[in-house]
This record gives structure tokens, sequence and C-alpha cells, in this order.
């Protein structure tokens, strides 16, 4: 079960039916961002793929000596802009791959517009998601809930999406969901819908035991998106923001015009594909390492010249080089500013005390370092909220609870009252009255941190002393303990033996947490395979985003059904 494979091989597959000669890949926003992920554009050009369009770019020229694959989302846009297309073709011959199912009646449209006759043929090919890692999958769309329920015209999408993976997997799967989510349900529906629907696409070689789709609500678990994290790949995503496998680094102070925007991919990027879930001080050591050994491999300037064989050899080296001193720059500059910020935003000491509030259970210790943290000038905005954040999940019942004090102390701090308002919404969308399991029960956390420190060589970490909840939930889940009464099946039949092949997809966002605890389960219980899916993931920025979106649409449709309007007096 690996994703990134599926959408690679989908792509290889395309490339080769068009047979030999120059190509032109047709794309639209979100098949380019799909491609991009797994393939880069020099191992395209391998394939006599020279040039990469829009299909709804306006100004392409007439090129009848290149022949055209186009890949993409099955929509009413994309294929009224493919009927233009056809009406005046602007290339010899048409391969036309779909994202996703296409309607009788769109083929039905295309086929009339082909009246040169140059579509060669159309398939559907199910490459409708982002492969980020080839365990993990997003669908790259946010604010996907209005309060409780879908945003109407999300549904279909993300329905879609997971549809795709589950065709692209090859897997016909039994059904779970989070019972204290209406969307979990819905979704849940919506898919076995298509499954019905689309019976023969789904006819797959059965196996001994079912596959499982299980699907769970982000606000089930709030607090993991709002921890600081210190792996590799979660801390880039965390601080310094990855989409589509590209980092911005325009901010970061003297930066160089070269390494303004760099990608990081472990598809091609071997340092990378090494350390992405290795935490930070063991990537500090293997950075070292990565610079000396390109130290010992520069060539040195006299000798390079000094005889023809000794250029022959620089010259063939040289490709390798230039490679490596490109993944040793690039290394460096994105470690730097990760050292950077943690020093310059104190998130050594952050970090401690948001691990404290999700794994512990002392609430006199948490209130004074919640507090005193608070008071220092070089915490920022953003780290303040979320540790008042995590302390009102944490402890919103309390008897003690000392909340409208750490919402004064925001003030003090100047804190944007869009910020401050963040900790209500936040408590409304995880709060304990939504959650349909029990977060942070002290004995839960206590075995899941005991259980999780085996894994780390008998070495506590206070930085890591967190797992996420969906841990705790595929454990029970693989054990065969996994309540029937919190995760129903939709429809009459139960799984009775233990799953092998499971897809997770969590409605509001995966975590670059939760895809760790993944890996290590993928590698450690054997028999198992895994993937985890989201509508996209989060870092704690983006997680804000979704929370205010979420609560704003169901403030709005709550204001309707009562006939008021929002922000009228």
């Amino acid at each position: 079960m690996n994703v990134t494979l599926a959408v690679k091989q989908y792509i290889s597959k395309m490339i080769e039916n068009s047979g030999p000669g120059m190509k032109v890949l047709l794309m639209d926003k979100e098949t380019t961002s799909i491609v991009s992920v797994v393939y880069t554009q020099s191992e395209i050009l391998q394939k006599e793929v020279y040039l990469f369009e829009r299909i709804d770019s306006q100004n392409r020229d007439n090129m009848k000596h290149l022949k055209a694959i186009c890949f993409l989302r099955p929509t009413k846009e994309n294929v009224e802009n493919l009927i233009q297309e056809l009406r005046r073709p602007k290339y010899s011959v048409y391969f036309i791959y779909f994202s996703n199912v296409i309607s009788k009646s769109e083929i039905k449209a295309l086929a009339e517009a082909d009246e040169q006759e140059v579509v060669a043929e159309v398939q559907e090919f199910y490459g409708d998601f982002i492969a980020v890692n080839p365990h993990l999958f997003s669908l790259n769309l946010s604010g996907v809930a209005r309060g409780r329920s879908w945003e109407p015209t999300l549904l279909p999408r993300t329905t879609q999406g997971l549809t795709s993976v589950l065709l692209a997997l090859k897997k016909c799967p039994m059904i779970r969901y989070q019972l204290s989510s209406d969307m979990a349900k819905r979704l849940g529906e919506s898919v076995k819908q298509i499954i019905t629907k689309e019976y023969e696409l789904f006819d797959f070689r059965k196996t001994e035991v079912p596959p499982l789709l299980l699907i769970l609500d982000r606000s089930d678990d709030a607090i993991t998106p709002l921890l600081n994290q210190w792996t590799y790949q979660a801390m880039v995503h965390e601080l310094l923001g990855l989409n589509n496998n590209r980092i911005d680094l325009s901010r970061v102070p003297g930066i160089s015009k070269d390494l303004k925007e760099v990608v990081l991919s472990a598809e091609n990027d071997e340092f990378y594909a090494n350390n992405l879930y290795l935490n930070f001080g063991e990537i500090g050591t293997n950075i070292k390492n990565l610079m000396e050994d390109f130290q010992k491999k520069k060539p040195k300037e006299q000798q390079k010249l000094e005889s023809i064989s000794d250029m022959k050899a620089f010259v063939d080296n040289y490709p390798q080089f230039k490679k490596m001193s490109g993944t040793v720059s690039k290394h460096v500059t994105v470690v730097g500013e990760l050292s950077r910020l943690v020093s310059e935003r104190q998130l050594m000491e952050v970090s401690e005390l948001e691990q404290e509030l999700a794994c512990q259970n002392d609430h006199s210790s948490a209130s004074q370092n919640v507090r005193r943290l608070l008071q220092n000038p070089r915490v920022s905005e953003m780290d303040a909220v979320r540790l008042v954040m995590l302390y009102a999940l944490r402890y919103e019942r309390h008897s003690s609870s000392i909340l409208p004090g750490l919402m004064e102390e925001l003030n003090r701090k100047g804190v944007s009252e869009k910020h401050c308002r963040m900790v209500t919404s936040m408590v409304e969308y995880g709060g304990k009255r939504v959650r349909g399991s029990d977060l942070v029960n002290p004995q839960d956390a206590v075995a899941i941190t005991k259980q999780f420190f085996k894994g780390l060589k008998g070495v506590e970490n206070v930085y890591t002393q967190h797992a996420p909840l969906l841990q705790e939930t595929l454990d029970q889940l693989i054990k065969g303990r996994l309540k029937d009464s919190h995760f129903p099946y939709l429809g009459p039949s139960s799984l009775r033996d233990r799953p092998q092949d499971i897809i997770v997809f969590v409605i509001g966002g995966a975590t670059y947490e939760e895809a760790l605890a993944i890996y290590n389960l993928n590698r450690t219980v054997p028999g198992v395979r895994i993937v985890l899916g989201g509508t996209t993931i989060h870092n704690t920025k983006s997680f804000l985003e979704e929370v205010t979106l979420t609560a704003g649409a169901g403030q709005a449709e709550r204001l309707q059904r009562a006939g008021g309007h929002p922000n009228r007096r």
C-alpha cells in the first residue's frame, strides 16, 4: 500500500501509452500539484515530455509536432476547456486521462467536439489526491466544515478523493466511522454509495481479510495539531510551512536568490529521505556529517587541471558534485533557519510546557508555567495563544481553572483580538462536549507514554512524550478491541479477523506527528499495512485557520436558522 508509487505508475503509464516522440503534458491547477509532488521536471523530461501547460491557459501556441497527454480532474470547467481545445486542436494527437470517474454524457460531448479525430484515447487513471509520503496522502482542502456539518461543495470532492485512493490501491473496504461525528458518517455513506454505483471498478480480487476504511474527525483530537514538533518533516511544516513539498524561504535573513524556494522530496533527496523522521538533535549531527563528506569530495582547485584524466574525472563527477552541493546548501539553510527560530522563539521551553499540558495532570504546575511563559516577552503571539488553547482544552472543566486570568494576560501581551477569540473557537471545536473519546484520560496518557518510551530505548525525551490519539485508536483496532459502540461499521457485516490493510482518513486534516505514528506502526507491527490521509495536512497555523472557518461558518448557519443576522445589531 504505497500511494506515491500508485500515482507514479499512473503517470508513467500515461507517458508510455502515448508512444515515442515529443510530448506536452496538459494539466489543471490540481493535477499540476498531484504530478509535481511525485515527479521532478527533469525526471519527466527524460521521458520526452518537453512542455508543461495548463488547460486553462489562453495563450498556448500551435505545436502540431507535439503529442498532448491531458491529465485532468473530471470537472465541468475542465470538460468545457477540453471541448474548446478539441474544436481547434493545437497538437497532433490527444491522449486524455481523467483523475476520477467521468460521466457518459461528458464523454459523448467530448466525442462530438472531436470533429478532426485527434483523440487517440480517453481513460480514467485514479490519481485524484496528493501523495505526500508513501503512507500519507492529502486532498489539499481547507474549511471543509460549517459548524458540525459539511461545506456542501466539499463533501463530493472529498468522496472523489477518497474513492480514488481506494481505486489506486485496489481496495474495496469495509467502512467504520467515528460515531460522535455526523460528518464522518455522511462521508462513509457517500463513499459506500460510489462503491455500490461503480461496483465493476471495485471488483478486486478478494483477500482473506477485507481491507478497512476508518473515518475520523479532527475535532476528536484538537491537541495534536497545536503542538510544536521535533522531527525533520514535521518541524519544517510547523515552522516554515511545506506546500506540495515546497518551502518558501524568501523571508529568511540574508537568503541567496537560488534558495528562496526549495523543494524537499524524499523521492529524490537521499538526505531528506533518511532524516524525515529523525529528531532535531540527530539531524544536526547528520548535517555536520553531510558537510564533512562534501568537503572530502569537493574537487581541489589546483589538482583538477593537472592532466587530461583529472579534467575528465572532474567533468564525470561534476553533475554528482553539483547535485551534492545543492543538497548540502539546501539542508544547511533549512536546518539553520529552524535553529534560529527555535532559539528566537524559545521553543524548547514552550514545547516542554506544551508536552506537560498534553500529557500530565498537574493543574497547579501547569497554571504557574503558562502564566510565567505568557509574561516572557520573547514568547511569540502564536505560541502564547497555543499555550492558552492547550490549557483551555486540558482543564476546561477544572474547578480552579484560571482561563479568564490567562485571557487577561494575552490582552496585556498585546495579542490581537482575532487570536484571543480563537481560544473560545478552539474549545467549541474540540472541547469535551464535542469529543467522542476521552482525549486526556490520565491513565491512558501514562499508558501511551510508557508504550512510546519503549520505542525510545529507555531515554525519556521531554519534547516527544505526547502520542496522538490516533495511535491509541489504531492500537485498539489492531488488537480487535476498538468498540463498535464508538466506531460502528457501515452496513450489517463486521470484521471477525484482525485487519491487515487499513486506510485511515481524518476529516478536518491529519498531521505529520500522526504520519510518524503510522510509519512506526507499519515498521513494528507485522502483517499490518496502514495508510493515513486527511482533507489536508495541518501545522498549527493552518489548523487555527480551519477552526476559525469552521466556527465562523457554523455561527452564521445557526444565526440564519434562528432568523438573525451576524454582526447586525
